[in-house]
């Protein structure tokens, strides 16, 4: 290849790049079709490959076909997209659902896989779900999961963002995007719902935003079984019971138990760090009544930390497991599940924790052998 053409490729390939990391697909086939059309004559191959990728993928049915073919919504006063559009959803890790949880999104993967043999009974799987609970216990990753089984793009609009300065437009905004979404068979997010699904009996309100909530109960109720409809909320009592009740199925996701807390603590250390046996039973202990992105945060902190100052990951962990827990008994089962596992001394432990070396020992397997320490 001489230079003046690899020059060229290199410079299609840093324009395409910007395309598609700005979201706008359209665009991104738009530019392969001209680029299969320049390089026609001087590399057939390569114009004969990206070709046939537009012809087969996504195919003319597709909800990315589909998705091409119209515009995305944007706010009428600043102009930019309301939705974030997510075609291949991925996920760091496989999400941790407590059973119940679990056992919901089975079932609606199941409906839709299953969906002939629900017609044939004059059903429809499920059209929509309202997620509660609080931040950070994965809402938005079980979105992206659903999305991922079912093979269909992931929208999300952050409702508390889509207010639009003159609140009339507000209502303008919500009809384009759900709109939008009608249109291609994909799952869509509403986040952060309570931000104008607030119930209408509330004094505090003004009209404008009750009558919001009146667009927002036509729209679902108008949604096509062929697309899924998602809401999610940190604050349930805020919502219109009416909006509880266009919702088909409510999902409750609650803090993570000391099993769900053990399974991401190892699953996040594990690739990192050798000793993740050892400090999951202490951690878990610690992390009692936090929040996935709680204990991520903090577990990212600590290896920060690490990584600058060149110290042991084991000394910030054990750091960090003292300082979650403040009540008295969190403490005792903290310093005790440390020693029990030989990774620190019950001084140390006493020093981290501030719990009495007598109360310690009465509280730990006797004999243990010492990991890292001697008392």
């Amino acid at each position: 290849m001489t230079e003046g053409k690899k020059s060229d490729l290199t410079g299609d390939y840093l324009k395409l790049a910007r395309i598609a990391l700005s979201g706008r697909i359209q665009d991104v086939q738009l530019m392969l079709h001209r680029t299969a059309k320049r390089y026609r004559d001087s590399d057939g191959v390569l114009a004969d490959s990206l070709t046939t990728l537009l012809h087969e993928s996504p195919t003319p049915a597709s909800p990315l076909r589909k998705q091409a073919e119209i515009p995305l919504p944007v706010d009428l006063d600043s102009r930019l997209h309301l939705l974030r559009v997510e075609t291949e959803p991925a996920i760091d890790h496989e999400p941790i659902f407590a059973p119940e949880v679990a056992a919901a999104f089975d079932q609606i993967v199941a409906e839709r896989r299953n969906a002939a043999s629900l017609s044939r009974a004059s059903l429809q799987p499920t059209r929509s779900a309202l997620f509660v609970g609080p931040p950070g216990v994965g809402k938005t990753m079980a979105a992206r999961w659903l999305a991922r089984e079912l093979k269909r793009p992931l929208l999300i609009l952050d409702l508390a963002a889509v207010m639009s300065s003159l609140l009339g437009r507000t209502g303008g905004n919500l009809r384009h995007v759900l709109d939008y979404a009608k249109s291609i068979n994909c799952v869509l997010l509403l986040d952060e719902l309570d931000a104008i699904a607030k119930r209408r009996d509330d004094q505090g309100e003004i009209g404008e935003l009750k009558r919001l909530v009146t667009v927002l109960i036509q729209q679902i109720d108008d949604w096509p079984p062929s697309g899924i409809l998602l809401g999610a909320t940190n604050h349930p009592s805020l919502l219109d019971p009416a909006i509880w009740r266009r919702f088909e199925t409510h999902i409750a996701f609650p803090l993570p138990d000391s099993a769900a807390i053990a399974q991401f603590l190892a699953e996040t250390l594990a690739p990192i760090f050798p000793h993740t046996a050892a400090w999951t039973g202490p951690l878990a202990v610690a992390f009692a009544g936090k929040s996935f992105s709680d204990i991520e945060r903090e577990l990212t902190a600590a290896r920060r930390y690490a990584a600058i100052n060149d110290a042991p990951l084991d000394d910030r962990l054990a750091i960090l497991a003292g300082s979650q827990v403040t009540d008295k008994a969190g403490r005792i089962a903290v310093a005790a599940a440390l020693v029990d596992q030989g990774l620190v001394s019950q001084r140390k432990a006493r020093e981290l924790t501030g719990v009495a070396r007598d109360t310690i020992r009465s509280r730990t397997v006797p004999k243990r052998k010492m990991r890292r320490h001697s008392d």
